[in-house]
């Protein structure tokens, strides 16, 4: 593993309570060269799986060296402004199965979706892939795909979709998947007790429905509870507590104005719709979210933990009774663009950069 650490001071102010804290920390360079790395998993073996967005699985072994060649048997993935291969996710029961998850935009311009495949990751590539999802129906043009993916304690997993940024009233219909969260097996096939599978004409993979670019996604064990934020047009970023069945609002209620700063909807509020646990404006553009879990840093401990795009920092959140009660921000002295944040098992936080030459980044506290 490569250092360019410096120790660095976070003066750690709330902007929602009166506490002062401060931590000591350094970053660390883990990996560079990466074409806009958009997603990292950690593997048993102690290595990584980082995603590219244009199209390559890259792996790290657990001595924090790149390999030079990417893994084969990647599906082709359709890679245009925001569209590529997006979030890699290691299966629940990685040990028996050795299968990850893939979302990535697939088809043309002209008719395009986000799929999901599985695959068995070996030695010589990825084996046994297989297309379990692709959003229905196709849809023209390369932006706002969400991608994300986070397993629920049955081992189903939930897939965090976009409304194609030119669709945006087909989020609140539930005869398409578009500006949803879908809830699916991992073989592909429709748990028996999601919300809209006896509602006619409804989509059975539908979990949540009212979003417009869902791009962080966690479920927290300790309060059985699923977060995820979404990005607004300008202003009116969305943290969300999702629940089943909920509608989150968009484009009928928004805290947000268009980016001619035309109103999308008079409404910040309407019976029915769900509200934002908080929301961002001017927007911040969140990209990734992590649940820190991890002892190296205990004051960062049941954190949120939010990197950006826009604001270029990580923004930490915290709940109490399932309210935000103080934000922060950190890494703002890096300068970057942040698509990614994890919390690793071991008790780090990794940082991707999203750059040309991205990074994986790895804070640890200071020595």
């Amino acid at each position: 593993m490569k250092s360019n650490a410096t120790a660095l001071t976070a003066a750690l102010v709330m902007t929602l309570a009166p506490a002062v804290y401060a931590v000591d920390y350094q970053v660390e360079t883990v990996a560079e060269g990466l074409e806009f790395p958009w997603s990292l998993a950690f593997l048993p073996d102690g290595g990584m799986l980082v995603t590219e967005r244009a199209g390559r699985l890259r792996y790290i072994n657990a001595e924090g060296e790149l390999q030079a060649a990417a893994i084969d048997g990647v599906p082709e993935a359709f890679v245009s402004g925001q569209a590529g291969l997006f979030e890699v996710a290691v299966d629940p029961e990685y040990a028996t199965t050795k299968r990850i998850f893939l979302s990535y935009a697939c088809g043309t311009l002209q008719a395009n979706h986000i799929c999901l495949s599985s695959a068995t990751l070996t030695e010589r590539g990825l084996e046994n892939v297989d297309e379990l999802f692709r959003v229905q129906p196709a849809k023209a043009g390369s932006a706002h795909y969400g991608g994300r993916i986070a397993f629920l304690p049955d081992h189903s997993l939930l897939l965090t979709l976009g409304d194609g940024f030119d669709y945006r009233e087909q989020a609140q219909k539930t005869g398409n998947h578009i500006g949803s969260i879908v809830r699916l097996n991992r073989d592909g096939s429709v748990p028996e007790d999601n919300p809209y599978l006896d509602q006619p004409g409804a989509l059975p993979e539908l979990y949540s429905i009212g979003h417009r670019n869902v791009q962080g996604i966690v479920y927290d064990a300790q309060n059985n509870r699923v977060l995820s934020h979404e990005h607004g047009p300008r202003g009116g970023d969305e943290l969300n507590l999702i629940a089943p069945g909920n509608n989150y609002g968009w484009p009928k209620i928004t805290y947000g104005v268009d980016y001619n700063g035309s109103i999308i909807s008079p409404h910040t509020a309407l019976p029915g719709l769900e509200q934002p646990l908080v929301q961002w404006t001017p927007s911040i553009a969140p990209s990734g979210m992590a649940l820190y879990r991890g002892e190296l840093f205990p004051q960062w401990q049941g954190s949120l933990m939010v990197s950006t795009l826009a604001d270029r920092n990580i923004r930490r959140v915290e709940l109490d009774d399932g309210q935000v009660s103080a934000q922060e921000t950190l890494f703002g002295e890096l300068q970057a663009r942040f698509r990614d944040v994890r919390s690793g098992p071991d008790g780090a936080l990794y940082l991707l950069t999203d750059a040309s030459d991205g990074k994986v980044l790895k804070v640890v506290p200071a020595n």
